[in-house]
């Protein structure tokens, strides 16, 4: 061979060799995956190597996590988790989908088939299968019943079903609080805060209880950090929100400079008017404080990127203003977006309208840490998702699965279609890509029919993870779709037909139609790879 020639020290794989490694590839990391699929799939716990434990049944944490030496079972994990960087769902269908296609392409190969053809067959059914997506897509309204639907079937897959239901109603709320008309979603204005306090099975919205531990500031903000002034009020009501950028503490200069007196009268004359400096800027907030609130039902609270120093803490306490220091510069942010006002950097011309508003900014000690909650916001585009847990790897668990469900919302209010799950589009696609192999003459009628059979694989991995026997509901869902008009999909409590849309069961439309891209891409890619070569540098190399 050529490449030994040129590299003895080459490893080759060629011809039905390479097919095997890949399809066998394909077959392992499915084994894995398939097991985790649906709301009744299995969990994994994932240990390190410095024995830290993480319990997931979300693929693109596994895929992430687990460490893949074998070459096409990477290609297939990294295209899976580009699956879910781009949609935020449906990495274990993929894994399954292309380990289904590579095992049924075996079969018809075995028989001498050329995988030419196969693949020519995959190109056809692909078209044909993103046809029937488009026919049984279903348009909606993008309200909370809709988007509460198609959150609910994602993370029910994620965690288990009281917690999945509870999260829902969170992330729904989180993402039509940034709603505004037709605009883009920014999913970076959902701040994701950790608690590791209580359970996570109660979540609520803050609107004026904090009383568990998935909580949505749904008016507001939480920020990891509280006022630094024993005598600072705890919890202010109809707070003006002054945000701003500027040092109210000594600070060095930026060039070497060094005070020079003759006496010590001129020493103090100098320490007095640098210390003047910072309190014309403390006395600024507190005139703005005096005008606006005194007399009224009205509070005042400072968040500055920036330090205060304890005279100016001290000064800003007797007035019964409320400060916090260096914030964080993302929180600066949030905190214009969802109270109002302006961030300033400079004190010149302060007045109302530099100011947020909220109705009601308190903190909460936890251990040694604070958190200062603002809420009641009037128009707030910026709201924090506070989770609470037990452990670490319940809120790692929980994190996961918030991003999935933003992601699943945003998904349907840029799609506006949903398409019926638990298997439905599945069955419907098999059923219509078998009628269009009898259209179709020659060998590439097989790899249709390969492609067909292989779409089964998630509604029969559907079953056996519930329990049922596959050969049964599989024969059950095709007499049933066969008679029915609308989409089947199967019931994991029962094991019998169901009609999903009529359950509130949904997947999202671009989901399903990146895993039809995908999986078909790759597998024909895997398809026609005929030789395998490891003849780099570093096997030049000794």
């Amino acid at each position: 061979m050529a490449i030994s020639l040129l590299n003895p020290k080459a490893e080759v794989a060629r011809a039905a060799q390479a097919l095997a490694i890949n399809i066998s590839a394909a077959k392992g990391i499915q084994d894995v995956m398939k097991s985790n699929l649906g709301p009744k799939g299995t969990v994994k716990m994932l240990v390190s190597g410095a024995g830290d434990i993480k319990i997931t049944k979300d693929g693109n944490v596994l895929l992430h996590e687990m460490q893949i030496q074998h070459p096409t079972a990477s290609l297939i994990a990294r295209a899976s988790t580009a699956q879910d960087d781009s949609t935020g769902d449906g990495t274990t269908s993929t894994v399954l989908v292309i380990g289904e296609l590579l095992k049924q392409a075996d079969i018809y190969i075995a028989e001498g088939l050329h995988p030419r053809i196969l693949a020519e067959g995959f190109d056809q059914a692909r078209t044909k299968a993103l046809e029937v997506l488009d026919k049984i897509k279903i348009p909606v309204e993008i309200n909370k019943e809709n988007l509460t639907d198609v959150c609910r079937t994602s993370l029910r897959t994620k965690v288990h079903q009281k917690l999945a239901d509870l999260l829902t109603d969170v992330c729904v709320d989180a993402v039509l609080a940034l709603k505004q008309g037709d605009k883009p979603i920014d999913l970076h204005m959902i701040e994701l805060m950790e608690m590791q306090h209580k359970t996570e099975t109660d979540t609520s919205l803050i609107r004026g209880n904090i009383s568990t531990k998935i909580i949505i500031a749904n008016a507001g903000l939480v920020l990891d950090h509280g006022s630094r002034h024993p005598d600072m009020p705890k919890s202010l009501r109809n707070c003006y929100i002054l945000t701003c950028n500027v040092s109210l503490e000594y600070e060095k200069s930026e060039v070497n400079s060094g005070f020079f007196y003759k006496t010590a009268e001129e020493r103090e004359k100098m320490v007095v008017a640098e210390r003047e400096f910072i309190d014309q800027r403390v006395r600024k907030i507190i005139a703005l404080k005096k005008s606006l609130c005194d007399g009224k039902d009205k509070t005042f609270v400072v968040i500055n990127q920036k330090g205060i120093d304890p005279i100016s803490l001290d000064m800003l306490a007797k007035e019964g203003i409320m400060a916090l220091r260096r914030a964080k510069r993302r929180n600066m942010e949030r905190l214009a977006l969802a109270c109002g006002g302006d961030a300033v950097n400079s004190f010149d011309d302060l007045s109302e309208s530099c100011l947020g508003y909220a109705g009601h900014v308190y903190e909460h000690v936890l251990g040694e840490n604070k958190y200062t909650f603002v809420e009641e916001c009037k128009v707030p585009q910026s709201v924090t998702i506070l989770m609470k847990g037990p452990n670490k790897h319940t809120l790692i668990q929980i994190k996961d699965a918030i991003r999935d469900g933003l992601r699943a919302i945003n998904n349907t209010i840029e799609d506006k279609a949903l398409i019926p799950g638990a298997g439905a589009f599945e069955v419907t696609a098999n059923k219509e890509l078998l009628k269009f192999k009898d259209t179709v003459k020659g060998k590439v009628r097989l790899g249709i029919a390969a492609y067909a059979e292989a779409l089964l694989g998630i509604p029969k991995t559907l079953a056996v993870n519930s329990g049922f026997d596959v050969q049964d509901t599989i024969v059950k869902l095709q007499e049933e779709s066969r008679l029915s008009p609308d989409p089947i999909g199967l019931d994991l409590t029962s094991g019998e037909p169901i009609v999903p849309k009529d359950l509130g069961i949904f997947d999202n439309y671009i989901v399903k139609k990146q895993i039809i891209n995908s999986c078909t891409i790759i597998a024909s890619n895997l398809l026609l790879v005929d030789e395998i070569m490891r003849a780099g540098m570093s096997s030049l190399k000794g």
